[in-house]
């Protein structure tokens, strides 16, 4: 037993039963033993690997794509380009050098921001950027971000938010709880409703013990975002792992050492994460008067040049070197990998195109 598990054990035969809202943030985030908190989660070393990992030409696109949405906004300056939930700093890196090249005046002009909470990775991230030329500032929360025209991207960064379950029983929906079943950590039932109004439309067929997933805090986090991007007129590229239409299903899941396990087995040692609702996310945006598109991970790369782009890196590459990028090419647009899973949502103002997403209107 871990010592985080340990510790929610006896808080739960205190007390009750907690939400699965409630324990997701205790596991990711514990002050003294969250994942997050105290564990180093990424690359072939840690649980998993995200796109920026894969290659740097994930980074070069998506710094095109916030370059030419810049491009459309009327080239304001000044300018904040922030990434929130950064990581090890490797996208943010990847795109101050793609902007470089691209434009030097954009690099001499615009502010750069990482939005992270965590202590020990904005160190980690400093690190990482430790050569750069550009005026890079930390902050924990988007609040505290200039108020100017805004540019932001977050990769994998929804998904790692709080979500709640609810299950559907003889009683009705009712929130889902984790609590003990003779000393082991469970799931059952609790006592609170949900609103019939806010199920999706397949909710009157699901069988008993059927599950649907909400995450207000995903909301409240989109909301903020975009009301920034409509007040000072910007831009957002948010990629993750999702679905485009809400549904019925159970996606909360955990990963450690590059594998699946019982989320309720290992808390602190293991990623806890449940996949994003974009149709819901891309509702926040355009409540606050903004255009949303959607495309899945592999439309949005190849649209955005990914084949060309490889072809280019492995002109003077060597044979195992082309093959690396092949594969690359793969993970990260291949529709049996990452490319039908992890969805892309761009929001822009109206009246603003943005290839590879049409005129706003």
């Amino acid at each position: 037993m871990t010592p985080l598990k340990a510790r929610i054990t006896d808080l739960i035969a205190a007390t009750g039963p907690v939400p699965v809202s409630e324990y997701m943030v205790t596991c990711l985030f514990d002050p003294q033993a969250g994942y997050y908190t105290t564990r180093e989660p990424f690359g072939a070393e840690g649980d998993f690997v995200t796109a920026p990992e894969i290659s740097q030409m994930f980074g070069e696109l998506v710094a095109v794509w916030l370059y030419q949405a810049w491009q459309a906004l009327g080239r304001p300056v000044p300018v904040t380009l922030a990434e929130i939930g950064p990581g090890r700093g490797t996208l943010m890196k990847d795109m101050q050098r793609t902007l470089s090249k691209l434009d030097p005046g954009f690099m001499a002009n615009a502010r750069f921001a990482m939005v992270e909470t965590s202590p020990r990775l904005t160190e980690i991230q400093k690190a990482a950027l430790s050569g750069s030329n550009a005026d890079i500032a930390w902050h924990e929360t988007v609040s505290t971000l200039p108020d100017a025209p805004l540019l932001i991207v977050g990769n994998e960064l929804f998904d790692a938010l709080p979500i709640r379950q609810f299950v559907n029983t003889q009683a009705g929906w009712k929130e889902r709880m984790v609590g003990l079943d003779g000393g082991e950590l469970g799931f059952f039932a609790g006592a609170a409703s949900l609103d019939a109004a806010l199920l999706p439309p397949d909710s009157a067929s699901a069988p008993q013990g059927a599950i649907v997933e909400f995450s207000p805090a995903r909301t409240a986090l989109m909301q903020l975002i975009a009301e920034r991007l409509a007040r000072h007129r910007g831009a957002g590229l948010f990629v993750d792992y999702g679905y485009l239409q809400p549904g019925i299903g159970d996606t909360f899941q955990a990963l450690r050492r590059h594998r699946h396990e019982d989320v309720l087995e290992n808390p602190g040692e293991a990623d806890l994460t449940a996949h994003v609702d974009f149709s819901a996310l891309a509702a926040v945006a355009r409540s606050a008067g903004l255009a949303a598109h959607l495309a899945t991970q592999g439309r949005f790369l190849l649209d955005m040049g990914l084949l060309e782009r490889a072809g280019q890196l492995g002109a003077d590459a060597d044979g195992p070197e082309r093959d690396k990028i092949s594969a690359a090419v793969e993970r990260l647009a291949g529709p049996q990998a990452m490319g039908d899973l992890f969805k892309v949502l761009a929001v822009l103002p109206h009246g603003i195109e943005a290839a590879p997403f049409p005129l706003a209107d």
